[in-house]
């Protein structure tokens, strides 16, 4: 287990953290991802802290917070020590009734922190995200709840999931600007089949030293190697009952098609490669996997020692390249000469020190 900065920061976080999503469940949508309880939620836990992780990622809705307290009571069952993981959870998600009980105002945002720390027993959370973003509160004040959270030491760091590149530019810019604590980190989609997110997030976490936590990283399933073009509902994967996030069909397939032959030269899984792509790749921090079972956190696990090769890595993104969009095919276009320029600087760098 390699750890790995998270963004600029000093904290080091495992490159595979431990999701929390399927503890829990209890009825509707959580239910159909997962309903572990107490004793199978520690047994994951205890494995994956064997195995290196020292990441552990919940929020407040999920499983309506039963997700929290199951894991805030498998820390103190396995003796974990408190200065040995870093906990991260979110808020943002409905967990209260009327128009207050949800958003990013400070209104909200102060008590749903309040009532994480309690319901996972700690007295501080080490990554506090917003989990999505509210176009009611002004950014400003968002930013100003989560420095104040962070003063008084209920916060050690914060960070934001699902939001555009444009919002998290303006939000850094906010906190630059007025001395706040600034986002360390980005939870968002990110796979092999779904690289939307190189188009526009990538380059600006790269640029501005944002970590990148990756959740779904298996695409809901999809990329588990038991769906296929025939029979997508093979085993009894979440996708069977709850289908997201939304896949590109056509090009998931052709992705899976081109991660099978990889996984067969290396003896390991479709789901390792998947993730193993993941691992290869410089914007990632982090990436969550969420499973039900010991043996699926086994092979999840294993992914950080498949080693990909060039020939591996230009296989998958033949199959899985984004098409060409405004106006990333204009800096393609107008951008060539300079980047030439650039690349035989390096050379020269490289051909003087060698």
């Amino acid at each position: 287990m390699r750890y790995n900065r998270l963004g600029t920061t000093g904290l080091f976080v495992s490159e595979l953290s431990l999701g929390t999503m399927t503890f829990g469940g209890n009825g509707g949508m959580w239910e159909k991802i997962g309903s572990l309880q107490q004793a199978d939620a520690e047994a994951l836990v205890r494995a994956a802290i064997e195995a290196g992780v020292n990441f552990i990622d919940t929020a407040d809705v999920y499983a309506g917070g039963v997700s929290e307290q199951i894991t805030g009571q498998a820390l103190k069952s396995l003796g974990i020590k408190r200065d040995e993981i870093v906990i991260a959870t979110k808020g943002f998600g409905e967990t209260g009734k009327g128009p207050n009980g949800r958003g990013n105002s400070r209104y909200h945002l102060i008590e749903a922190c309040k009532a994480s720390l309690t319901r996972l027993g700690v007295d501080h959370i080490d990554l506090y995200q917003i989990h999505g973003f509210d176009a009611a509160t002004p950014i400003e004040e968002t930013l100003r709840a989560l420095d104040t959270l962070v003063q008084h030491g209920h916060v050690r760091y914060i960070g934001v999931s699902n939001w555009a590149a444009w919002q998290i530019m303006k939000a850094l810019g906010i906190s630059e600007r007025l001395g706040l604590a600034s986002f360390a980190s980005l939870q968002a989609y990110y796979t092999v089949a779904g690289r939307d997110l190189e188009r526009e997030i990538v380059p600006m976490l790269l640029s501005e030293g944002v970590g990148l936590m990756v959740w779904s990283p298996l695409a809901g399933g999809f990329l588990s190697g038991k769906y296929s073009r025939d029979d997508e509902a093979k085993g009894d994967g979440r996708r069977a009952a709850f289908d997201f996030p939304p896949v590109d069909r056509p090009r998931g397939h052709a992705v899976i098609d081109a991660m099978r032959p990889i996984a067969e030269a290396h003896g390991v899984s479709v789901a390792q490669i998947a993730l193993a792509w993941l691992l290869h790749q410089p914007v990632v921090t982090s990436v969550i996997v969420g499973v039900k079972r010991p043996d699926q956190l086994a092979d999840n696990l294993a992914a950080t020692r498949v080693v990909l090769g060039k020939d591996d890595l230009a296989a998958l993104d033949a199959a899985s390249k984004l098409p060409g969009e405004y106006p990333g095919w204009m800096f393609d276009t107008q951008g060539v000469y300079r980047r030439e320029l650039m690349a035989a600087q390096k050379r020269q760098v490289g051909q003087c020190r060698s």
